[in-house]
């Protein structure tokens, strides 16, 4: 099913199985050091450097995507 997310215990041993051609995303390591802040597409350990993240975001201080041409701008 599209969009499903399954979190497992350490340890856990899993068998992942298809019925049509898939994409899977798998991700693991050690746990984070703290907490994580999420505001729209910007993650960080840090409320503020969200907010520095937005200026610079609105300021179009980061780097072009590749292949991109359409600016999205920051929601309300």
């Amino acid at each position: 099913m599209p969009g499903r997310l399954a979190v497992l215990p350490p340890g856990e041993n899993v068998e992942i199985r298809a019925n049509a051609a898939t994409r899977a995303v798998l991700l693991g390591g050690a746990p984070l050091d703290g907490d994580r802040h999420l505001w729209w597409n910007f993650v960080s350990s840090s409320r503020e450097r969200i907010e520095r993240a937005k200026a610079e975001w609105k300021e179009g201080r980061f780097a072009p995507v590749l292949g991109e041409t359409e600016f999205i701008p920051l929601p309300d």
